[in-house]
């Protein structure tokens, strides 16, 4: 991974859960966690907002300013725009990269390889010597197979089918009647909630609580996410023509002890020279790297620049 600046940076690695922010310059370095980015409202002025009021708190007379967002989409990537939005003479240098992007820096730095990172949703992205591939990331209507919603709107599916009598007995129908005491009613209440997303993944973690447990329907369910997580990996590096480079997988799914059996076992049986190795750093380690990303990197051509 890049080198820790020797100018002050003020790194974002915004999420919708939280954001994180590191300001760092030379030997000192600050970290906050703030509230996740709003996805019903426009993106740049909320991260103008959030990089106004750390300026307040940062003594600098001239920063950088780097942002890795979760979902940014091609219209929202653009540096300069929140370089105009924050108005501060001191931001002299703006980037803005998709947080897949941030997610590879801070895992693998600037060598090739793959970086699955699965929570509420997942995206992988691979990078061969010139190519880059990003592989899902759709959102959980679209896409984002074997994410933390995926997960979940399988529990939620197994514990009806349960309830039906269309599928087998699990543990699941329990966990889900402890949330909804009459199951018949549940996709009322289910549909019309705002958090509805959030809700749906959180049964992610029941699932990896009742396969250690020995739960057979949350195990099957542990097992497809694992092996979805591996053919995004694989179809990422194919693209891109590094089926022996190093594979990272990060995450809070990635944590369930049944998915990273899986994920495992199917990556060394489809891309048997490829390494799965322990990320280096988190996703705000990436945001740092941002500042110096070598402009020939593969990567760079997905971050958006702005200098004053």
């Amino acid at each position: 991974m890049a080198g820790i600046p020797s100018s002050r940076v003020i790194a974002i690695d915004a999420g919708q859960t939280g954001i994180k922010v590191r300001v760092t310059g030379g030997d000192r370095t600050r970290d906050e966690v703030l509230p996740g980015i709003l996805t019903h409202e426009p993106l740049l002025p909320q991260l103008a907002a959030l990089v106004r009021a750390v300026l307040d708190r940062t003594d600098a007379p001239e920063l950088t300013v780097t942002a890795g967002v979760s979902g940014l989409t091609g219209n929202e990537a653009d540096a300069a725009s929140l370089l105009a939005r924050i108005g501060d003479a001191r931001v002299r240098d703006v980037r803005l990269a998709h947080d897949s992007t941030t997610s590879f820096l801070g895992a693998l730095g600037l060598g090739a390889g793959a970086v699955v990172a699965s929570g509420t949703g997942v995206v992988t992205l691979a990078v061969g010597t010139s190519q880059v591939a990003r592989v899902d990331g759709w959102g959980h209507i679209m896409g984002d197979a074997g994410s933390g919603y995926w997960i979940g709107r399988e529990a939620l599916d197994a514990a009806m089918r349960a309830y039906d009598g269309r599928g087998p007995r699990t543990a699941l129908r329990e966990v889900a009647e402890a949330r909804w005491p009459d199951l018949s009613s549940a996709y009322i209440d289910l549909q019309a909630s705002a958090d509805r997303v959030s809700t749906v993944a959180s049964f992610a973690a029941d699932v990896a609580r009742l396969a250690d447990a020995g739960d057979p329907v949350s195990l099957a369910i542990s097992s497809r996410a694992g092996v979805e997580l591996a053919l995004s990996v694989e179809t990422a590096l194919r693209r891109v023509g590094a089926t022996a480079a190093d594979v990272c997988a990060i995450g809070g799914v990635l944590r369930s002890a049944a998915v990273r059996e899986s994920f495992t076992h199917r990556v060394s049986a489809r891309l048997p020279h490829a390494r799965i190795v322990e990320p280096r750093g988190a996703g705000i380690d990436g945001a740092v790297a941002l500042a110096e990303l070598p402009p020939q990197h593969p990567l760079a051509a997905d971050v958006s620049i702005a200098q004053a």
